[in-house]
């Protein structure tokens, strides 16, 4: 989008500014200065902000976002699935990087289309009521090859994230076409996008370059505005270093933000939470940095990453688990954060080749939303309470902290923290409690010592004390109000409250066993409305009502006067959620925290999507993974219960609830034996064969290299993205004719963390590094003999190419890290006797299956052939299982189908699963393709991935099914597999829309195919 369309959509008002705002080119640009808030305002009025929120047409809003990327779950069918799950946590928003390897695999070849379709994402978002946070790059990190700069880009000689000419014209095509698109889908134009951020994590610098560079990072703003981009501009600082905040010259963003990993990514240690992790400056380091906008934290830890030889990502979700959610977020809500965005959401999966070379084929993260997509994980549930929380206390979006990390103030005990907040505006204070030991695993006992408007009290009043458990947190709450019924103080807190009409719900919920109170300014009596009246005190004093309670699994309800107080132990709150109605089927809308009109609060188990009335129906959509138990809280303008679009025959009890319940009966599934399917067989290594013909391989002839970070130690450089391989393996041929006996070949090659390699003299194996969790490169030395003088001889060497490295870092363009053969030695022969040729995936940037991207191929001959894809021409192949494998070094393609019948209205998430019996494990590397993906990497004696999940739409779940592997054998004597299972988790009957087969090409011999 050119600047001209700013014009049209800025109007008049955008025409005045252009006479005060100069311009200057930058490439095929016209670019607009950097303009200050007032004139920020006339670009858009409807995303604005204060020091306090950003508002929303007008209305305060706290975004609470998740990051999820489209790029890896790549069945656009399945995006709306994930919003829905974001939506009923009680957030609003989603963050997402885009990844500019995929979508410009060739330099000025932009392609998003299929899978990687980008309108697609933003029409899922808009379904369900989801802003979204757009952040394209060009830089993304996010444990992705290179960081998502594509493989080209190595061949440039200008430093990367930078003003270096060739970098910032490099970027110009993937700009333009990507934020055109982001543009188009912003708010002004009725689409999701409310924010934009121009760069990623800019840290620095090395090797020279200037950091902060003001100047870059207005390039960068920008571009993006050029494109038609208005919303306002965030960062995330990788670190609160108030780098480009407001006001600090050429490139600041409007609204400053900032990363947070506090206890990192050392999943081998779970239950060891560092001494001094916890954040507890950040809100002081905000009013330093950037005191005229809303606290932001546009990355906060929301899991981790685990590296080839991890201890896997069940040991990360102990490191990260609800224990984490219930400590470190509400410290966020102590530091008043109003733009919070939890890194992962939802992971999914490194497919097609798309990871770093740091981790592995799965990126579940160990976040909220596991990466087939269940929610049944406890962290899911404790963030839930605190977003519901948040969302009904309008107080908290004007907060500001008080009283920080207290001791002995609020409690009597210094074994406690407490920070207090409040605002000018309301009477309301919160009160967050911790450990004064972080990661204490005690459980403290202690009074509070609270102001109130009724004067200072000792709670509880009624005697007792209160409790707090191993690694937790609590936010008390004093004045709060609940629809104009005050809360003077609230010991068990609150997951969320609701008026309907006369009464008014509030929800409280507590650890198990735990004594609270709650005290309301009323003068109605208390009455137990619901459960054992004994197991409940009250206690009425003038105008003020005291109920105390131990919280048990047993619900209690107490009514005084028009208030109704729900009385949960926490596992119970579990159940509860809190959809908003709209108007009909279409979707969700757009809701900021008090703009809500209709509500409802539902206990039902497992998920709750949507609600919306039909007239005087009320309809659920919800998924079930047991016979649950359904009640509806405040349905009084419906008069009948639709779930799943079937009628429910409902109970009402005396308070107008609706009670009903679901049945669950686990589908009947036929899933295919693996084991007893025909496979077929073909050799995909015929490179060593005698007359193999590489005539139309890329020959290595360049003298010259712009890689800036390795120099060239070989007469032609055999840097892979020198010749357009950047993905998936390599295969190099060095052809020399022998002037005599030779001992040992020398060769150093680099593939990234975990790699391998074998090399072959002609038919001959000659040794393998097989590989290690903890280097990029090695240097191997295998003996050479039967040199006949005269005769030709071939060099084959394959090599793993793990993915490009990221490139963090300012300057240091780790990026451009080569891949492949950095240096050789044949003893007794000089290094030019030796010709080099080379291949990767087929063609190369000029990629053949468009459809699955640039990254999904590497140079196995299977793959360059295009025999994972779906009906490869096997008939004739030979009948072999890859649990009979292959005999000797080598690589073997074993490719089968299987055809599945899953019933309709059924969430059923599968997984390919390996297994390794083998006690020491021969070492070999296998691919797993699924109906022509590639879904896993599987490294036998590395690992630590073993089962790999793949989606409903890539896995064709009512038809026939492609399955193929490669196995890379390292050592004499062969592989196989042990075992090798397609299995189930437990299905979900769901509401889930249809989930389309997604496709794509088909076999089909190809032209040019060596």
């Amino acid at each position: 989008m050119r600047f001209s369309v700013i014009w049209a959509l800025a109007g008049v008002a955008m025409r005045a500014v252009a006479l005060v705002l100069p311009t200057h080119e930058l490439g095929a640009f016209k670019i607009i200065e950097h303009p200050d808030l007032t004139k920020r305002q006339l670009l858009q009025s409807i995303v604005t902000w204060d020091n306090a929120s950003l508002f929303i047409r007008g209305e305060r809003i706290m975004l609470f976002s998740g990051e999820f990327h489209p790029f890896r779950l790549p069945v656009p069918g399945l995006w709306l699935d994930v919003f829905q799950k974001v939506k009923a946590l009680g957030f609003n928003c989603v963050s997402f990087y885009l990844d500019w390897a995929l979508l410009e695999g060739k330099a000025g070849d932009f392609s998003a289309d299929g899978v990687f379709a980008l309108e697609p994402f933003y029409d899922a978002a808009t379904a369900a009521g989801i802003y979204l946070i757009a952040r394209p790059g060009p830089y993304i990190n996010a444990e992705v090859s290179g960081g998502g700069f594509p493989g080209w880009l190595a061949r440039i000689r200008g430093r990367l994230r930078t003003r270096d000419p060739d970098y910032i014209a490099a970027t110009e095509n993937y700009v333009r076409h990507v934020a055109s698109s982001i543009a188009a889908a912003q708010i002004t134009e009725g689409g999701p996008i409310i924010l934009y951020q121009p760069e990623n994590e800019y840290t620095g610098s090395c090797c020279g370059v200037d950091f902060p560079d003001g100047q870059y990072m207005q390039d960068v703003i920008d571009q993006a505005r050029a494109a038609g981009v208005v919303v306002p501009m965030i960062s995330n600082d990788a670190s609160p270093s108030g780098h480009n905040a407001p006001g600090t010259g050429n490139g600041s963003v409007d609204v400053y933000g900032h990363d947070g990993y506090p206890l990192g990514f050392d999943c081998s240690h779970p239950t060891i939470w560092p001494d001094g992790a916890l954040p507890t400056t950040y809100w002081q380091t905000h009013l330093n940095q950037s005191p005229t906008t809303p606290y932001s934290i546009d990355e906060f830890q929301g899991g981790s990453f685990d590296p080839w030889g991890g201890p896997g990502f069940p040991k990360c979700e102990v490191l990260v688990n609800y224990e984490f959610v219930r400590v470190f977020y509400k410290n966020l809500l102590a530091s008043t954060a109003k733009i919070l965005n939890l890194y992962m959401i939802f992971g999914g999966t490194n497919w097609g080749n798309l990871g770093h070379p740091f981790g592995y084929t799965s990126y579940d993260y160990a976040a909220s939303i596991s990466e087939n997509r269940q929610v049944d994980r406890q962290k899911y549930s404790e963030l839930k309470l605190i977003a519901n929380f948040v969302k009904v206390s309008a107080a908290y979006l004007t907060a500001t902290p008080r009283e920080l990390n207290t001791t002995s103030l609020f409690t009597d005990t210094a074994d406690l923290k407490v920070t207090s907040l409040a605002s000018t505006g309301s009477a309301t204070t919160f009160y967050v409690v911790r450990h004064f030991n972080y990661s204490s695993l005690d459980s403290t006992s202690y009074k509070l010592l609270l102001p109130t408007s009724s004067g200072n009290l000792t709670v509880p009043e009624l005697g007792g004390s209160l409790t707090l458990g191993a690694r937790d947190s609590k936010v008390h709450v004093t004045d709060y109000d609940v629809g104009g019924i005050n809360i003077l103080y609230s010991t068990a807190e609150i997951f969320t409250w609701k008026t309907f009409g006369t009464r008014t719900v509030l929800i409280l919920y507590g650890g198990d066993g735990e004594h609270h109170e709650v005290a309301v300014t009323s003068s109605s009596a208390p009455i137990v409305a619901e459960g054992e009246p004994s197991t409940v005190t009250t206690k009425q004093s003038g105008p003020t009502v005291f109920i105390a309670w131990d919280t048990s699994g047993d619900r209690r309800i107490v009514q005084v006067g028009q208030l109704e107080i729900y009385l949960l132990d926490k596992a119970s709150a579990y159940n509860y959620w809190v959809p908003e109605v709209s108007e009909d089927a279409s979707g969700a809308g757009y809701t900021t925290n008090q703009s809500i009109q209709i509500s409802i609060i539902v206990k039902a188990g497992y998920l709750v999507r949507q609600a919306y009335l039909q007239g005087s129906e009320l309809h659920l959509t919800a998924d079930f993974n047991d016979t649950t138990p359904i009640e509806i809280i405040g349905a009084s303008q419906a008069s009948a219960l639709y779930v799943n679009n079937q009628p429910l025959q409902c109970q009402v009890t005396t308070r107008g609830d609706w009670s009903t319940s679901i049945a669950y009966q686990e589908a009947t599934l036929s899933i295919p034996d693996l084991k007893a399917l025909t496979w077929k067989y073909k050799d995909s290594l015929p490179e060593i064969q005698a007359g193999y013909d590489d005539s139309s391989w890329t020959t290595a002839s360049l003298t010259y290299t712009n890689n800036t970070v390795r120099n060239l130690t070989t007469p032609t450089t055999l840097y892979a993205s020198d010749y357009g391989y950047h993905v998936g393996s390599l295969i190099y041929r060095g052809h020399f004719t022998a002037q005599g006996q030779s001992t040992n070949l020398s060769i150093n090659t680099q593939g990234g963390w975990a790699y391998g390699h074998s090399l072959w003299l002609d038919q001959t194996f000659i040794g393998s590094y097989a590989g290690v969790s903890t280097e990029n490169n090695t240097n191997a030395t295998y003996p050479i003999s039967s040199l006949q003088s005269g005769v030709n001889h071939t060099i084959t060497v394959v090599i793993d190419h793990m993915g490009m490295e990221e490139s963090g870092t300012v300057g240091f363009d780790k990026m451009k890290t080569p891949r492949g053969i950095l240096d050789y030695a044949l003893s007794g022969y000089s290094k030019d006797s030796i010709t080099w040729k080379l291949t990767g995936n087929l063609g190369g940037e000029d990629y053949i299956d468009r459809s699955r991207g640039p990254l999904n191929e590497g140079a196995m001959y299977a793959e360059r052939q295009g025999w994972h894809l779906p009906n490869p021409p096997s008939q004739t192949w030979e009948s072999r299982s890859p649990l009979e494998g292959i005999d000797q070094p080598g690589v073997g393609f074993f490719s089968t189908s299987f055809d599945l019948d899953i019933p309709t209205g059924w969430d059923v998430p599968m997984s390919f699963k390996f297994g390794n019996t083998t006690t020491p494990p021969v070492p070999y590397r296998v691919q797993l393709f699924v109906n022509g993906y590639q879904f896993g990497k599987y490294i036998n004696h590395i690992g630590p991935q073993m089962s790999y999940p793949v989606p409903q739409g890539i896995l064709n779940y009512n038809g026939t099914n492609w399955l193929s592997l490669t196995l890379w054998v390292h050592e004499t004597g062969g592989a196989k597999l042990d075992d090798f299972e397609l299995v189930y988790d437990r299905p979900i009957l769901t509401s889930m829309s249809e989930v389309a087969y997604v496709g794509g090409t088909a076999y089909a011999a190809r032209q040019g195919a060596y």
